[in-house]
């Protein structure tokens, strides 16, 4: 029987104002498939970040989102 991948972690990479590239590392209460874990990130981007000008800009002022992995 072929094993099912699972991901316990989210990493969002986030580009701060001043150039730096951090990656915060976000613990997954359960463990998810890639998908799942890709579904989650986009509902969590949708609370941390506010769309505009093509970018999602950090609710707390430092930067932007530029993407995730699961």
């Amino acid at each position: 029987m072929k094993r099912k991948k699972v991901t316990k972690t989210l990493i969002i990479l986030i580009l701060l104002f001043n150039g730096e590239l951090l990656q915060e590392r976000v613990e997954l209460l359960v463990e998810m498939n890639a998908y799942e874990c890709l579904d989650f990130a986009d509902k969590h981007r949708e609370t941390i970040a506010t769309y505009k000008s093509g970018h999602y800009y950090l609710n707390d002022g430092r930067g932007t989102i530029q993407g995730f992995i699961c």
